[in-house]
């Protein structure tokens, strides 16, 4: 009889101790710690503040794991950690604090699924300066790649002002300004995210054509006077009755015909596909107060309630998908 299939269970079920080696040498900066010439496992001990028996055992299994070479009593870090996990690097995957962070909320999944709703005590809007550090950083890797070629999808004829809704980073943001000389960007975003979206923009020098709201979605007002508001990665972290208020607030920001764009997993009718979407919904389970992943037919819902009009659908290449809807002239 075949074992196939419960190696395959096996697999999946105990992929998680080789997440945990990593995150856990991300979390204590191993990579960092022994770049260069490479330390003894009792010298990144020393200069960690670990145990140096246990530190030792890490550093074997980081090994073994293929990011870390030892030569003698020497660790030092392969290519692949040398360029993704040493802070200071181009490709520094920074982000990985917040995959980190992810594994707590995650291990609440049982508890979430038995009551219906997160059950940890500190949710989105309440959570400290470390944890929004990791998870701009984060959206910024992923959003850097992929941010102009979104951007590209769009009809962006007549656009000369954009709000960015929720745009951590700004990283979107930067990419309508470099896609067209004449269009300014503003991202409106929460007061302990804006400092950090300036450090991104002024990196980038695009200060002169991105500016900075600073402000809730669900309370403050975004200004007027858009000809396009952009909407990433924010309607999943709502509850439906949430995402109308917002895209409310957005029609009255917007000029006479202007447009609406949301990018999320957007689900077909039967929830199941797109299947990084089907899991997306459990991450917002278990990480907020009522979020969702949304199917097409109830965004296409919300844009009737608030007016907006002549939607259209719009595949990207990263799996996730362009809901756009016009506000009538």
């Amino acid at each position: 009889m075949s074992n196939t299939g419960s190696d395959n269970i096996n697999q999946i079920v105990m992929g998680f101790q080789k997440a945990r080696i990593l995150l856990t040498g991300f979390e204590l900066g191993v990579f960092t710690t022994i770049s260069g010439e490479g330390k003894t496992s009792k010298q990144a001990a020393e200069m960690i503040g670990t145990d140096a028996r246990a530190m030792d055992r890490l550093l074997n299994a980081l090994c073994a794991m293929g990011f870390v070479i030892k030569k003698g009593e020497i660790f030092s870090n392969s290519p692949e950690a040398a360029q993704y996990l040493v802070k200071g690097s181009l490709d520094y995957m920074g982000g990985l604090m917040h995959s980190s962070h992810l594994w707590n909320t995650w291990s609440t999944l049982t508890n979430a699924v038995r009551s219906g709703r997160s059950v940890i005590p500190d949710h989105f809007d309440n959570r400290g300066e470390d944890w929004f550090e990791g998870f701009i950083a984060a959206m910024h890797f992923r959003a850097r790649k992929n941010a102009s070629a979104v951007i590209g999808l769009l009809n962006l004829s007549g656009v000369k002002r954009v709000l960015d809704v929720g745009g951590g980073s700004g990283a979107y943001s930067m990419a309508f300004a470099v896609s067209n000389k004449n269009i300014h960007a503003t991202v409106f975003d929460l007061a302990n995210v804006i400092p950090l979206t300036r450090q991104y923009v002024e990196k980038e020098g695009l200060s002169e054509q991105v500016d900075y709201i600073v402000g809730d979605y669900m309370k403050d007002s975004p200004g007027k006077g858009y000809d396009l508001i952009f909407i990433s990665a924010v309607v999943h972290i709502n509850s439906p009755e949430e995402n109308i208020i917002l895209l409310k607030k957005c029609v009255s920001a917007l000029n006479r015909g202007g447009q609406v764009v949301i990018q999320d997993f957007v689900m077909e009718e039967d929830r199941v596909h797109p299947a990084n979407g089907a899991v997306f919904a459990l991450n917002m389970l278990v990480g907020t107060r009522s979020g969702d992943t949304y199917t097409e037919g109830e965004i296409l819902e919300w844009y009737n309630k608030v007016g907006l009009q002549n939607p259209k659908k719009i595949e990207t290449p990263f799996g996730t998908t362009l809901m756009t809807a016009r506000l009538p002239f």
